[in-house]
């Protein structure tokens, strides 16, 4: 079981590493187009449009995809990167919603809603423990002072 735990890290740790980078490379790239197109929820997205605020949300995108990506790889802190990670998801399957489409070839499930299981699968699994750095990072003498970022943490 161990072995399925640590191939879904790598493997969605590339994936999101891959999609971060691929984003922080390319200067032309922004979350605009995908934020115009939103089908549910329009009013919300297309107040991310905001000047003010796109380049925010550009930047948590591109960073955000890529340190989840680090965190799988590494096996560090996958259960608080799991977690946000599922949440980028749900933020991105949202506004391609159009119910009970998700997309132009999804019936309510498209690869976004695999993501935030398999994210949270992870999380839950504590998945950084499988050959990862978690356990080395959990018994760091920062996490015996504060108990709170162990569990955060592994």
């Amino acid at each position: 079981m161990k072995i399925y735990i640590f191939l879904l890290r790598i493997s969605l740790g590339i994936l999101f590493f891959y999609a971060g980078l691929t984003k922080i490379l390319n200067p032309n790239w922004s979350a605009s187009g995908y934020l115009k197109g939103a089908q549910t929820f329009s009013e919300f997205y297309n107040f991310l449009l905001q000047p003010a605020i796109l380049p925010i949300i550009n930047f948590i995108n591109t960073w955000g995809l890529t340190l989840l990506g680090v965190s799988l790889l590494l096996g560090v802190a996958v259960r608080l990167s799991s977690r946000l990670g599922a949440l980028l998801m749900l933020l991105y399957y949202i506004p391609i919603l159009k119910f009970p489409y998700a997309g132009t070839n999804s019936f309510l499930v498209d690869q976004h809603i695999i993501y935030i299981i398999s994210l949270l699968l992870l999380g839950s699994a504590k998945a950084g423990r499988f050959w990862g750095l978690e356990k080395w990072c959990s018994s760091l003498p920062i996490c015996s002072k504060y108990p709170k970022l162990r569990e955060l943490l592994g």
